[in-house]
């Protein structure tokens, strides 16, 4: 099992230790992935054996989302809408959302996803940022097999990025750089991800990709060995204090990011869990993903021109 797999069937053992999905569909899922019964099983207690106990977020559906933060205040994180788009890749086409800036033109984001693919979730983060005044290109890592829609579940799209190369991510997000460079000519870069996602960005900064000028990578694992010196990025590394299995990789990020003299910032929400950001889930906390949503426009504005 790759690295990157592990952390695919690890998001399944702590999706069933939270209460997300049944033992039932968490050994389906981990099968998909390669995964064997008795394996699963073993994965599963494990994984609710340390499990901590943490009070279950209320999920939030819908594009138009009412964050309410710490000092009683509401922000309304209305989207501009995303145009469906496809570029050319390394090895065939590509696919993603696109949403021009609004306004005044601040730069430009490259944003990746989770491990659930291309949903309407992220597909609003790219619009947020467009009306924040920051063109967006959410990027689709299963272009190759027809995109995330082409797929009948979660389970199913999990199981496709884990059977996925990881080089072939790495070669798909630097041509959706440069696709992005060329929609937003002048424009200064910057990348995000989710999750998954923030793990991805980190491999784009470890892969050398060097025409980023910030990063925000959001609770994503660090990967393993990876060099930094070949980034010129401000890295802002968001993370969850009740998130122990990815926090389990920050000190190896914080080393990373100080060998390579990297401007950085680490940022922990202490009363916050995995996945904290997506106001579709069942972790998502309003506070938190208010103020990260606010230090990563502030980190972007500072490093992005």
């Amino acid at each position: 099992m790759t690295e990157l797999q592990r952390y695919l069937a690890e998001e399944v053992a702590e999706d069933h230790a939270d209460g997300i999905i049944t033992r039932r569909e968490a050994v389906r899922r981990l099968g998909l992935l390669g995964v064997s019964s008795s394996a699963a099983i073993a994965m599963l207690g494990a994984a609710a054996a340390q499990a901590p106990a943490k009070p279950r977020a209320t999920a939030r559906k819908g594009s138009r989302t009412r964050a309410r933060g710490r000092n009683g205040t509401v922000a309304e994180w209305a989207p501009h809408s995303t145009t469906p788009i496809t570029f050319a890749g390394p090895r065939g086409t590509l696919m993603g959302a696109w949403a021009p800036a609004a306004a005044k033109r601040r730069g430009a984001v490259l944003v990746i996803h989770e491990n659930r693919g291309l949903t309407d979730h992220i597909r609003n983060v790219a619009g947020r940022f467009a009306a924040s005044g920051y063109s967006a290109l959410a990027l689709d890592l299963l272009s190759e097999e027809g995109g995330t829609a082409s797929f009948p579940d979660e389970a199913a799209v999990g199981a496709a990025l884990s059977a996925a190369p990881p080089e072939r991510f790495d070669a798909d997000m630097k041509a959706a750089v440069t696709e992005l460079r060329r929609r937003a000519r002048g424009s200064g870069l910057a990348a995000i991800g989710f999750c998954f996602g923030g793990g991805m960005v980190w491999r784009l900064l470890a892969a050398g990709e060097r025409r980023l000028q910030a990063a925000a990578p959001f609770y994503g694992p660090f990967p393993q060995g990876g060099d930094l010196r070949g980034a010129r990025a401000a890295v802002l590394g968001v993370y969850a204090g009740q998130d122990d299995r990815v926090n389990a990789t920050r000190e190896a990020a914080r080393a990373a990011l100080e060998a390579a003299d990297l401007t950085y910032r680490i940022q922990t929400f202490t009363e916050a869990g995995h996945a904290f950001f997506n106001d579709t889930g069942a972790r998502f906390n309003a506070p938190a993903a208010e103020e990260a949503w606010h230090q990563t426009l502030a980190w972007f504005g500072r490093h992005v021109d």
